[in-house]
Protein backbone atom coordinates (compact mmCIF):
# COMPACT_ATOMS: atom_id res chain seq x y z
CA UNK A 1 0.00 0.00 0.00
CA UNK A 2 1.19 3.62 -0.94
CA UNK A 3 1.99 5.62 2.08
CA UNK A 4 0.59 9.24 1.33
CA UNK A 5 1.50 11.67 3.87
CA UNK A 6 -2.04 13.34 3.10
CA UNK A 7 -3.46 10.69 4.76
CA UNK A 8 -0.55 9.01 7.01
CA UNK A 9 -1.93 8.73 10.69
CA UNK A 10 1.65 11.20 11.82
CA UNK A 11 2.38 14.42 12.80
CA UNK A 12 5.90 15.67 13.09
CA UNK A 13 7.44 17.51 15.93
CA UNK A 14 10.12 20.43 15.61
CA UNK A 15 10.75 20.13 19.05
CA UNK A 16 12.29 17.82 21.11
CA UNK A 17 9.91 16.11 24.03
CA UNK A 18 10.74 17.67 27.40
CA UNK A 19 11.72 14.37 29.41
CA UNK A 20 13.74 13.12 26.36
CA UNK A 21 18.05 12.64 26.78
CA UNK A 22 19.45 10.80 24.18
CA UNK A 23 18.96 10.91 20.38
CA UNK A 24 16.84 8.21 19.63
CA UNK A 25 14.08 9.62 22.50
CA UNK A 26 14.10 12.95 21.20
CA UNK A 27 14.09 11.70 17.33
CA UNK A 28 11.30 8.56 17.18
CA UNK A 29 8.87 11.27 19.24
CA UNK A 30 9.55 13.99 16.91
CA UNK A 31 9.53 11.70 13.43
CA UNK A 32 5.83 10.73 14.96
CA UNK A 33 7.35 6.62 15.28
CA UNK A 34 6.26 6.68 18.87
CA UNK A 35 4.32 8.50 21.08
CA UNK A 36 4.59 8.69 25.56
CA UNK A 37 1.93 7.25 26.92
CA UNK A 38 3.02 6.91 30.82
CA UNK A 39 6.57 6.78 32.19
CA UNK A 40 8.27 3.79 30.44
CA UNK A 41 5.15 2.75 27.92
CA UNK A 42 4.67 4.07 24.39
CA UNK A 43 2.74 3.74 21.46
CA UNK A 44 3.99 2.82 18.20
CA UNK A 45 2.28 5.01 15.33
CA UNK A 46 2.16 3.21 11.41
CA UNK A 47 5.81 4.39 10.57
CA UNK A 48 6.76 3.12 13.92
CA UNK A 49 5.31 0.14 13.48
CA UNK A 50 6.82 -0.63 10.00
CA UNK A 51 9.79 -0.37 11.54
CA UNK A 52 9.47 -2.56 14.44
CA UNK A 53 8.21 -5.66 11.97
CA UNK A 54 11.12 -4.92 9.77
CA UNK A 55 13.66 -5.69 12.68
CA UNK A 56 11.03 -8.19 13.57
CA UNK A 57 11.08 -9.51 10.13
CA UNK A 58 15.09 -9.97 9.68
CA UNK A 59 14.61 -11.85 13.41
CA UNK A 60 12.28 -14.63 12.09
CA UNK A 61 14.20 -15.16 9.06
CA UNK A 62 17.25 -15.72 10.67
CA UNK A 63 15.56 -17.74 13.39
CA UNK A 64 13.66 -19.90 10.50
CA UNK A 65 17.49 -20.61 8.91
CA UNK A 66 18.57 -22.27 11.91
CA UNK A 67 15.11 -24.42 12.60
CA UNK A 68 13.00 -22.10 14.72
CA UNK A 69 9.60 -22.27 15.00
CA UNK A 70 7.24 -19.41 16.32
CA UNK A 71 4.70 -20.16 18.46
CA UNK A 72 3.01 -17.18 21.10
CA UNK A 73 2.76 -17.40 24.50
CA UNK A 74 0.63 -15.55 27.07
CA UNK A 75 1.97 -12.88 28.57
CA UNK A 76 -0.33 -13.52 31.49
CA UNK A 77 1.61 -16.15 33.62
CA UNK A 78 0.41 -17.55 36.78
CA UNK A 79 2.26 -17.63 39.80
CA UNK A 80 2.92 -21.95 40.14
CA UNK A 81 4.78 -21.66 37.16
CA UNK A 82 7.27 -18.87 38.58
CA UNK A 83 6.99 -20.66 42.03
CA UNK A 84 8.26 -24.03 40.37
CA UNK A 85 11.60 -22.25 39.59
CA UNK A 86 12.08 -20.28 42.47
CA UNK A 87 11.63 -16.79 40.17
CA UNK A 88 8.70 -15.42 41.99
CA UNK A 89 10.06 -14.50 44.50
CA UNK A 90 13.81 -14.20 42.95
CA UNK A 91 12.26 -11.24 41.15
CA UNK A 92 11.20 -9.03 43.85
CA UNK A 93 9.66 -5.38 42.74
CA UNK A 94 10.62 -5.66 39.03
CA UNK A 95 7.96 -7.09 37.72
CA UNK A 96 4.05 -6.81 37.27
CA UNK A 97 2.15 -9.30 39.47
CA UNK A 98 -1.74 -8.75 39.39
CA UNK A 99 -4.80 -10.93 40.96
CA UNK A 100 -7.43 -12.12 39.11
CA UNK A 101 -11.20 -11.58 40.96
CA UNK A 102 -10.74 -14.55 42.46
CA UNK A 103 -7.67 -13.75 44.46
CA UNK A 104 -5.37 -16.31 41.74
CA UNK A 105 -1.90 -14.28 41.21
CA UNK A 106 -0.16 -13.69 37.95
CA UNK A 107 2.67 -11.86 36.64
CA UNK A 108 3.31 -9.90 33.36
CA UNK A 109 6.03 -12.31 31.74
CA UNK A 110 9.50 -10.56 31.58
CA UNK A 111 10.90 -13.39 30.17
CA UNK A 112 8.97 -16.78 29.58
CA UNK A 113 11.40 -20.06 30.68
CA UNK A 114 9.04 -21.71 33.04
CA UNK A 115 6.22 -21.77 30.10
CA UNK A 116 8.46 -23.01 27.16
CA UNK A 117 9.46 -26.04 29.49
CA UNK A 118 6.68 -26.56 30.42
CA UNK A 119 5.12 -26.81 26.96
CA UNK A 120 8.02 -29.28 25.69
CA UNK A 121 6.95 -31.24 28.45
CA UNK A 122 2.80 -31.54 27.50
CA UNK A 123 4.38 -32.26 24.04
CA UNK A 124 7.46 -34.20 23.65
CA UNK A 125 8.50 -37.50 25.57
CA UNK A 126 11.61 -39.20 23.59
CA UNK A 127 15.15 -38.82 22.68
CA UNK A 128 14.07 -38.77 19.11
CA UNK A 129 12.13 -35.43 19.51
CA UNK A 130 15.05 -33.54 20.10
CA UNK A 131 16.76 -30.68 19.58
CA UNK A 132 13.98 -28.41 18.90
CA UNK A 133 14.41 -24.64 18.94
CA UNK A 134 10.87 -22.41 19.84
CA UNK A 135 10.66 -19.00 19.73
CA UNK A 136 8.51 -16.29 19.96
CA UNK A 137 8.17 -12.56 19.57
CA UNK A 138 5.81 -10.53 22.16
CA UNK A 139 5.41 -7.58 24.42
CA UNK A 140 7.38 -8.17 27.70
CA UNK A 141 6.92 -6.35 31.07
CA UNK A 142 9.25 -5.01 33.54
CA UNK A 143 8.28 -2.90 36.09
CA UNK A 144 11.61 -0.44 36.13
CA UNK A 145 11.74 1.72 39.51
CA UNK A 146 13.56 4.92 37.00
CA UNK A 147 12.23 4.37 33.11
CA UNK A 148 14.23 6.72 30.69
CA UNK A 149 15.28 7.04 27.57
CA UNK A 150 12.32 6.43 25.74
CA UNK A 151 11.53 2.66 24.23
CA UNK A 152 15.81 2.34 25.41
CA UNK A 153 14.94 1.42 29.16
CA UNK A 154 10.62 0.83 29.41
CA UNK A 155 8.18 -0.92 31.29
CA UNK A 156 6.85 -2.94 28.27
CA UNK A 157 9.08 -3.37 25.36
CA UNK A 158 8.81 -6.07 22.05
CA UNK A 159 11.71 -8.67 22.76
CA UNK A 160 12.56 -11.99 20.59
CA UNK A 161 12.89 -15.07 23.05
CA UNK A 162 14.10 -18.30 21.87
CA UNK A 163 14.92 -21.76 23.81
CA UNK A 164 16.58 -24.48 23.00
CA UNK A 165 15.79 -28.24 23.59
CA UNK A 166 18.62 -30.90 23.46
CA UNK A 167 19.34 -33.77 24.90
CA UNK A 168 22.96 -33.63 26.47
CA UNK A 169 25.78 -30.68 27.02
CA UNK A 170 27.33 -31.27 23.59
CA UNK A 171 23.86 -30.23 21.82
CA UNK A 172 23.59 -27.49 24.02
CA UNK A 173 26.58 -26.16 22.55
CA UNK A 174 25.48 -26.56 19.20
CA UNK A 175 22.24 -24.77 19.75
CA UNK A 176 24.46 -21.96 21.28
CA UNK A 177 26.48 -21.29 18.71
CA UNK A 178 23.72 -22.09 15.84
CA UNK A 179 21.96 -18.53 18.23
CA UNK A 180 25.40 -17.27 18.54
CA UNK A 181 25.90 -17.27 14.35
CA UNK A 182 22.72 -16.50 13.81
CA UNK A 183 22.87 -13.04 16.20
CA UNK A 184 25.72 -12.00 14.27
CA UNK A 185 24.18 -12.52 10.81
CA UNK A 186 21.05 -10.16 12.38
CA UNK A 187 22.64 -7.64 13.69
CA UNK A 188 25.37 -7.52 10.31
CA UNK A 189 22.19 -7.56 8.68
CA UNK A 190 20.93 -4.68 10.69
CA UNK A 191 23.72 -2.63 10.09
CA UNK A 192 24.58 -1.78 13.40
CA UNK A 193 28.21 -1.61 15.20
CA UNK A 194 28.36 -4.66 17.96
CA UNK A 195 30.66 -6.27 20.44
CA UNK A 196 30.17 -9.45 22.05
CA UNK A 197 31.13 -9.50 25.78
CA UNK A 198 31.17 -11.57 28.22
CA UNK A 199 28.50 -11.26 30.65
CA UNK A 200 26.81 -12.45 33.85
CA UNK A 201 23.62 -14.83 33.60
CA UNK A 202 21.68 -13.33 36.67
CA UNK A 203 17.95 -14.15 37.86
CA UNK A 204 17.83 -16.48 33.87
CA UNK A 205 20.62 -18.78 35.68
CA UNK A 206 22.72 -21.12 33.72
CA UNK A 207 26.34 -20.99 32.55
CA UNK A 208 27.96 -19.63 29.62
CA UNK A 209 26.40 -16.20 28.93
CA UNK A 210 26.95 -13.27 26.12
CA UNK A 211 25.81 -10.25 25.24
CA UNK A 212 25.88 -8.34 22.50
CA UNK A 213 26.75 -4.60 22.75
CA UNK A 214 25.38 -2.21 20.38
CA UNK A 215 28.09 0.33 20.44
CA UNK A 216 27.70 3.97 21.78
CA UNK A 217 28.33 6.87 23.97
CA UNK A 218 24.81 6.98 24.88
CA UNK A 219 24.53 3.52 26.04
CA UNK A 220 23.78 2.50 29.92
CA UNK A 221 26.39 -0.64 29.54
CA UNK A 222 29.73 -0.29 30.22
CA UNK A 223 32.01 -2.84 29.01
CA UNK A 224 35.81 -3.25 28.99
CA UNK A 225 38.28 -4.30 25.85
CA UNK A 226 42.00 -5.39 25.80
CA UNK A 227 44.32 -3.92 24.65
CA UNK A 228 46.24 -7.33 23.57
CA UNK A 229 43.62 -9.17 22.33
CA UNK A 230 39.64 -9.75 21.44
CA UNK A 231 39.01 -10.17 24.98
CA UNK A 232 35.79 -8.45 25.64
CA UNK A 233 33.23 -8.26 28.86
CA UNK A 234 30.88 -6.37 30.07
CA UNK A 235 32.10 -4.75 33.38
CA UNK A 236 29.86 -6.70 35.62
CA UNK A 237 31.83 -10.50 34.56
CA UNK A 238 35.28 -8.67 34.76
CA UNK A 239 37.11 -10.87 36.70
CA UNK A 240 40.37 -9.17 38.55
CA UNK A 241 43.72 -10.98 38.35
CA UNK A 242 44.58 -11.59 42.14
CA UNK A 243 48.56 -10.86 42.67
CA UNK A 244 50.50 -13.60 44.35
CA UNK A 245 49.98 -14.10 47.84
CA UNK A 246 53.14 -12.37 50.44
CA UNK A 247 55.02 -13.70 52.81
CA UNK A 248 53.84 -12.67 56.19
CA UNK A 249 57.67 -13.26 58.08
CA UNK A 250 59.25 -10.10 59.03
CA UNK A 251 56.18 -7.42 58.34
CA UNK A 252 55.38 -4.44 60.93
CA UNK A 253 53.02 -5.04 63.87
CA UNK A 254 49.82 -3.47 63.16
CA UNK A 255 49.68 -0.18 65.15
CA UNK A 256 46.49 2.13 66.02
CA UNK A 257 47.04 5.69 65.55
CA UNK A 258 45.15 8.85 66.55
CA UNK A 259 44.10 10.15 63.17
CA UNK A 260 41.45 13.07 63.77
CA UNK A 261 39.51 14.43 61.55
CA UNK A 262 40.07 11.78 58.82
CA UNK A 263 36.94 10.06 58.05
CA UNK A 264 37.64 9.62 54.35
CA UNK A 265 40.57 8.42 52.49
CA UNK A 266 42.06 11.33 50.92
CA UNK A 267 41.95 13.02 54.65
CA UNK A 268 43.34 10.23 55.72
CA UNK A 269 46.57 9.58 53.25
CA UNK A 270 47.42 13.01 54.04
CA UNK A 271 47.48 12.72 57.72
CA UNK A 272 49.97 9.10 57.10
CA UNK A 273 52.10 11.03 55.30
CA UNK A 274 52.70 14.17 57.99
CA UNK A 275 52.54 12.08 60.37
CA UNK A 276 56.42 10.60 59.84
CA UNK A 277 55.80 6.58 59.90
CA UNK A 278 59.14 5.98 57.34
CA UNK A 279 56.95 5.46 54.33
CA UNK A 280 54.90 6.99 51.77
CA UNK A 281 51.45 6.26 51.43
CA UNK A 282 48.79 6.51 48.86
CA UNK A 283 45.44 5.86 48.59
CA UNK A 284 45.79 2.39 47.46
CA UNK A 285 47.69 1.47 50.54
CA UNK A 286 44.16 2.08 52.21
CA UNK A 287 41.56 -0.28 52.84
CA UNK A 288 38.32 1.23 52.29
CA UNK A 289 35.19 -0.88 53.98
CA UNK A 290 31.86 -0.41 52.57
CA UNK A 291 29.40 -1.59 54.65
CA UNK A 292 25.89 -2.68 52.93
CA UNK A 293 22.71 -4.68 53.62
CA UNK A 294 21.73 -7.30 51.48
CA UNK A 295 18.01 -9.08 51.69
CA UNK A 296 16.75 -12.33 50.38
CA UNK A 297 13.99 -12.65 47.83
CA UNK A 298 11.31 -13.54 50.37
CA UNK A 299 12.79 -12.65 53.71
CA UNK A 300 12.26 -9.90 56.01
CA UNK A 301 15.76 -9.43 57.61
CA UNK A 302 18.34 -7.76 56.32
CA UNK A 303 22.05 -9.21 56.56
CA UNK A 304 24.72 -6.47 57.33
CA UNK A 305 27.91 -7.33 55.47
CA UNK A 306 31.25 -5.62 55.23
CA UNK A 307 32.91 -5.23 51.74
CA UNK A 308 36.75 -3.98 51.73
CA UNK A 309 38.61 -2.69 48.68
CA UNK A 310 41.88 -1.41 48.25
CA UNK A 311 41.13 2.81 49.10
CA UNK A 312 42.11 4.11 45.43
CA UNK A 313 38.80 2.34 43.89
CA UNK A 314 35.19 3.04 45.02
CA UNK A 315 32.71 -0.41 44.88
CA UNK A 316 30.47 -0.63 41.73
CA UNK A 317 26.76 -0.88 42.59
CA UNK A 318 26.28 -2.65 39.15
CA UNK A 319 29.27 -4.91 39.81
CA UNK A 320 27.76 -5.67 43.71
CA UNK A 321 23.98 -6.15 42.60
CA UNK A 322 25.21 -8.20 39.76
CA UNK A 323 26.99 -10.21 42.69
CA UNK A 324 24.66 -10.00 44.99
CA UNK A 325 21.63 -11.28 42.42
CA UNK A 326 18.97 -12.02 43.69
CA UNK A 327 19.57 -10.20 46.78
CA UNK A 328 18.37 -6.71 47.01
CA UNK A 329 21.10 -4.59 47.75
CA UNK A 330 21.28 -1.46 49.92
CA UNK A 331 24.10 0.95 51.51
CA UNK A 332 23.78 1.72 55.48
CA UNK A 333 21.57 3.98 56.59
CA UNK A 334 22.10 5.96 60.14
CA UNK A 335 19.77 4.14 61.83
CA UNK A 336 21.68 0.55 60.90
CA UNK A 337 24.94 2.35 62.56
CA UNK A 338 23.07 3.71 65.67
CA UNK A 339 21.78 -0.32 65.88
CA UNK A 340 25.11 -1.38 65.83
CA UNK A 341 27.38 1.07 67.57
CA UNK A 342 29.92 -1.24 66.93
CA UNK A 343 30.22 0.20 63.46
CA UNK A 344 32.31 2.62 63.96
CA UNK A 345 31.17 5.06 60.78
CA UNK A 346 34.10 6.52 58.94
CA UNK A 347 36.63 4.22 61.01
CA UNK A 348 35.37 0.57 60.44
CA UNK A 349 37.75 -1.94 60.18
CA UNK A 350 37.47 -5.78 59.02
CA UNK A 351 37.84 -6.84 62.90
CA UNK A 352 34.78 -4.96 63.73
CA UNK A 353 32.49 -6.83 61.70
CA UNK A 354 34.69 -10.13 61.64
CA UNK A 355 34.07 -10.13 65.73
CA UNK A 356 30.31 -9.21 65.50
CA UNK A 357 30.27 -12.54 63.17
CA UNK A 358 29.10 -10.08 60.34
CA UNK A 359 30.21 -11.41 56.62
CA UNK A 360 33.34 -9.12 55.65
CA UNK A 361 34.36 -9.78 51.54
CA UNK A 362 37.59 -8.54 50.33
CA UNK A 363 38.23 -7.27 47.31
CA UNK A 364 41.01 -10.16 45.22
CA UNK A 365 43.96 -7.77 45.34
CA UNK A 366 43.19 -8.42 49.31
CA UNK A 367 45.67 -11.38 49.37
CA UNK A 368 47.52 -12.91 52.16
CA UNK A 369 50.98 -10.91 53.16
CA UNK A 370 49.13 -7.42 51.98
CA UNK A 371 49.32 -4.86 54.63
CA UNK A 372 46.56 -2.12 54.96
CA UNK A 373 45.98 1.48 56.36
CA UNK A 374 42.17 0.93 57.23
CA UNK A 375 39.58 1.78 60.33
CA UNK A 376 40.65 0.74 63.54
CA UNK A 377 37.10 0.60 64.93
CA UNK A 378 37.15 3.67 67.31
CA UNK A 379 36.02 7.12 66.37
CA UNK A 380 39.59 9.22 65.32
CA UNK A 381 41.55 6.51 64.67
CA UNK A 382 43.28 3.94 62.14
CA UNK A 383 45.73 1.39 62.17
CA UNK A 384 48.58 1.07 60.15
CA UNK A 385 49.98 -2.35 58.73
CA UNK A 386 47.36 -4.34 59.13
CA UNK A 387 48.00 -7.93 57.58
CA UNK A 388 45.84 -10.27 55.52
CA UNK A 389 45.80 -13.33 56.59
CA UNK A 390 47.68 -12.56 60.32
CA UNK A 391 45.64 -9.80 61.37
CA UNK A 392 42.40 -10.72 59.62
CA UNK A 393 40.92 -13.22 57.38
CA UNK A 394 38.46 -12.25 55.23
CA UNK A 395 35.09 -14.67 54.92
CA UNK A 396 35.64 -14.50 50.89
CA UNK A 397 36.21 -12.90 47.83
CA UNK A 398 33.95 -10.24 45.63
CA UNK A 399 35.16 -8.79 42.75
CA UNK A 400 33.11 -5.43 42.94
CA UNK A 401 35.43 -2.71 42.71
CA UNK A 402 34.96 -0.12 39.79
CA UNK A 403 37.22 -1.11 36.65
CA UNK A 404 39.11 1.18 35.10
CA UNK A 405 41.35 2.18 31.99
CA UNK A 406 44.58 0.82 32.32
CA UNK A 407 43.25 -2.21 34.48
CA UNK A 408 45.45 -5.21 33.24
CA UNK A 409 43.08 -7.70 31.15
CA UNK A 410 42.25 -10.76 33.04
CA UNK A 411 43.79 -13.42 29.88
CA UNK A 412 46.62 -11.44 28.52
CA UNK A 413 49.52 -8.72 28.58
CA UNK A 414 47.20 -6.16 27.84
CA UNK A 415 45.46 -3.73 29.50
CA UNK A 416 41.38 -2.79 29.80
CA UNK A 417 39.59 -0.11 27.93
CA UNK A 418 36.71 0.62 28.66
CA UNK A 419 33.11 1.53 26.27
CA UNK A 420 29.57 2.20 26.52
CA UNK A 421 26.69 -0.04 24.41
CA UNK A 422 23.26 -0.98 24.54
CA UNK A 423 22.35 -4.34 25.04
CA UNK A 424 20.52 -5.48 22.20
CA UNK A 425 20.37 -9.46 22.71
CA UNK A 426 21.41 -11.65 25.03
CA UNK A 427 22.40 -15.57 24.84
CA UNK A 428 22.48 -18.19 28.11
CA UNK A 429 23.55 -21.87 28.02
CA UNK A 430 21.09 -22.22 31.06
CA UNK A 431 21.60 -26.04 31.66
CA UNK A 432 19.09 -27.79 33.81
CA UNK A 433 17.79 -25.32 35.83
CA UNK A 434 14.26 -25.06 34.56
CA UNK A 435 13.68 -29.12 33.26
CA UNK A 436 15.15 -29.51 36.95
CA UNK A 437 11.98 -27.46 38.34
CA UNK A 438 9.51 -28.52 36.08
CA UNK A 439 11.24 -32.75 35.41
CA UNK A 440 11.09 -32.47 31.67
CA UNK A 441 12.90 -36.11 30.45
CA UNK A 442 12.82 -37.40 27.37
CA UNK A 443 13.70 -41.30 27.63
CA UNK A 444 16.91 -42.29 25.79
CA UNK A 445 17.93 -44.62 23.36
CA UNK A 446 18.58 -47.48 26.44
CA UNK A 447 14.54 -46.55 27.75
CA UNK A 448 16.07 -44.65 30.21
CA UNK A 449 14.79 -41.36 31.35
CA UNK A 450 17.11 -38.32 30.70
CA UNK A 451 16.80 -34.55 31.91
CA UNK A 452 16.42 -32.09 28.79
CA UNK A 453 19.09 -29.64 28.61
CA UNK A 454 17.78 -25.93 27.62
CA UNK A 455 19.90 -22.41 26.37
CA UNK A 456 17.74 -18.86 26.15
CA UNK A 457 18.55 -16.60 23.40
CA UNK A 458 17.19 -13.12 23.82
CA UNK A 459 16.97 -9.80 21.55
CA UNK A 460 15.35 -6.91 22.36
CA UNK A 461 13.67 -5.81 18.97
CA UNK A 462 12.21 -2.60 20.17
CA UNK A 463 15.49 -1.87 21.54
CA UNK A 464 17.49 -2.52 18.58
CA UNK A 465 15.61 0.09 17.18
CA UNK A 466 16.78 2.27 19.55
CA UNK A 467 19.75 2.02 19.20
CA UNK A 468 20.10 1.93 15.21
CA UNK A 469 19.01 5.78 15.79
CA UNK A 470 21.58 5.99 18.35
CA UNK A 471 23.88 5.05 15.73
CA UNK A 472 22.52 6.41 12.94
CA UNK A 473 21.60 9.93 12.95
CA UNK A 474 22.57 13.17 12.12
CA UNK A 475 21.58 16.75 13.49
CA UNK A 476 18.66 16.90 10.93
CA UNK A 477 17.23 13.58 11.93
CA UNK A 478 17.30 9.46 11.30
CA UNK A 479 19.66 7.70 8.87
CA UNK A 480 17.85 4.55 8.56
CA UNK A 481 19.47 1.65 7.18
CA UNK A 482 16.79 0.27 4.08
CA UNK A 483 16.39 -2.81 5.54
CA UNK A 484 14.46 -1.42 8.42
CA UNK A 485 13.56 2.19 6.94
CA UNK A 486 9.90 2.36 6.70
CA UNK A 487 10.23 2.58 2.88
CA UNK A 488 12.65 2.47 0.42
CA UNK A 489 11.94 6.07 -1.29
CA UNK A 490 10.59 9.37 0.28
CA UNK A 491 8.84 10.60 -3.22
CA UNK A 492 8.34 14.60 -2.72
CA UNK A 493 5.89 16.80 -4.82
CA UNK A 494 6.89 19.92 -3.57
CA UNK A 495 3.80 21.31 -4.55
CA UNK A 496 3.63 23.96 -7.44
CA UNK A 497 1.59 23.09 -10.97
CA UNK A 498 1.57 19.46 -11.21
CA UNK A 499 4.81 18.27 -9.33
CA UNK A 500 1.89 16.15 -6.69
CA UNK A 501 0.46 14.76 -9.77
CA UNK A 502 3.78 13.81 -10.79
CA UNK A 503 5.31 12.26 -7.51
CA UNK A 504 1.97 10.59 -7.37
CA UNK A 505 2.57 8.45 -10.73
CA UNK A 506 6.05 8.26 -9.90
CA UNK A 507 5.57 6.27 -6.32
CA UNK A 508 2.47 4.71 -7.86
CA UNK A 509 5.13 3.15 -10.86
CA UNK A 510 7.99 2.65 -8.23
CA UNK A 511 4.95 0.57 -5.85
CA UNK A 512 4.29 -1.67 -9.16
CA UNK A 513 8.10 -3.04 -9.27
CA UNK A 514 7.92 -4.29 -5.49
CA UNK A 515 9.64 -0.73 -3.58
CA UNK A 516 7.94 0.50 -0.61
CA UNK A 517 7.08 4.38 -1.17
CA UNK A 518 6.43 7.17 0.69
CA UNK A 519 5.21 9.82 -0.91
CA UNK A 520 4.52 13.36 0.76
CA UNK A 521 1.43 14.16 -1.72
CA UNK A 522 0.48 17.14 0.76
CA UNK A 523 -0.80 20.73 -0.44
CA UNK A 524 -0.53 24.13 1.18
CA UNK A 525 2.50 22.74 3.02
CA UNK A 526 5.78 24.29 2.02
CA UNK A 527 8.60 22.85 0.12
CA UNK A 528 11.42 23.86 3.19
CA UNK A 529 8.66 21.84 5.68
CA UNK A 530 8.64 19.08 3.10
CA UNK A 531 12.11 18.95 3.09
CA UNK A 532 12.94 19.06 7.27
CA UNK A 533 10.34 16.61 7.25
CA UNK A 534 11.68 14.11 5.00
CA UNK A 535 14.95 14.81 6.70
CA UNK A 536 13.62 14.18 9.94
CA UNK A 537 12.05 10.76 9.35
CA UNK A 538 15.19 9.48 7.62
CA UNK A 539 13.97 7.10 4.57
CA UNK A 540 17.40 6.49 2.81
CA UNK A 541 16.53 7.87 -0.85
CA UNK A 542 14.82 10.55 -1.47
CA UNK A 543 13.17 11.61 -5.02
CA UNK A 544 12.54 15.40 -5.27
CA UNK A 545 9.62 16.28 -8.30
CA UNK A 546 10.45 20.18 -7.92
CA UNK A 547 11.18 23.05 -9.44
CA UNK A 548 13.23 21.16 -12.59
CA UNK A 549 10.11 19.23 -14.16
CA UNK A 550 9.34 22.06 -15.89
CA UNK A 551 12.88 20.82 -17.37
CA UNK A 552 12.34 17.55 -17.36
CA UNK A 553 14.55 16.65 -14.25
CA UNK A 554 13.56 15.31 -10.93
CA UNK A 555 16.44 15.26 -8.22
CA UNK A 556 17.32 12.11 -6.11
CA UNK A 557 19.42 12.60 -2.79
CA UNK A 558 20.95 9.60 -0.71
CA UNK A 559 19.70 10.22 3.20
CA UNK A 560 22.98 8.79 4.29
CA UNK A 561 25.69 10.35 2.13
CA UNK A 562 23.61 13.95 1.46
CA UNK A 563 24.75 12.88 -1.82
CA UNK A 564 22.53 14.38 -4.91
CA UNK A 565 21.60 13.33 -8.70
CA UNK A 566 19.62 15.10 -11.47
CA UNK A 567 17.80 12.07 -13.27
CA UNK A 568 15.62 12.67 -16.47
CA UNK A 569 12.39 12.17 -15.63
CA UNK A 570 11.95 9.64 -18.75
CA UNK A 571 13.36 6.63 -17.16
CA UNK A 572 13.30 7.93 -13.58
CA UNK A 573 11.43 4.82 -12.16
CA UNK A 574 13.89 2.76 -13.58
CA UNK A 575 16.78 4.65 -12.17
CA UNK A 576 15.21 4.92 -8.87
CA UNK A 577 14.55 1.46 -8.74
CA UNK A 578 18.17 0.09 -9.35
CA UNK A 579 19.68 2.57 -6.75
CA UNK A 580 17.44 0.76 -4.51
CA UNK A 581 18.16 -2.54 -5.53
CA UNK A 582 22.29 -1.56 -5.16
CA UNK A 583 23.09 -2.00 -9.06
Amino acid sequence: MLLRMSTLFLRTLREDPADAEVPSHKLLARGGYVRRVAPGVHSWLPLGKLVLENVASVIREEMSRIGGQEVLLPALVSREYYEASGRWTEYGDSVFRVADRKGAEYLLGPTHEELFTQLVKGEYSSYKDFPVILYQVQEKFRDEARPRAGILRGREFHMKDAYSFDIDDEGLRRSYELHRDAYVRMFDRLGLRYVIVSAMSGAMGGSASEEFLAETPTGEDTFVRSTGSDYAANVEAVRTPAPPARPIEGLPEAQAHHTPETPTIETLVDFLNDAGLGRTFTAADTLKNVLVKIRQPGEDEWEIVGIGVPGDRDVDMKRLEAAMEPAEVALLEDEDFEAHPFLVKGYVGPNALLRNKLRYLADPRVVEGTRWATGADQADHHVVDLVCGRDFVPDGVIDVADVRDGDPSPEDEGTLYTARGIEIGHVFQLGRKYTDAFELDALGPDGKPKRITMGSYGIGVSRVVAAIVEQSHDDKGIVWPRVVAPADVHVIGTGKGDQVEVALRVAGELEALGIRVLVDDRRNVSPGVKFTDAELLGVPTSVIVGKGLDQGVLEVRDRASGEREEIALDGAVERVAAIVRGD
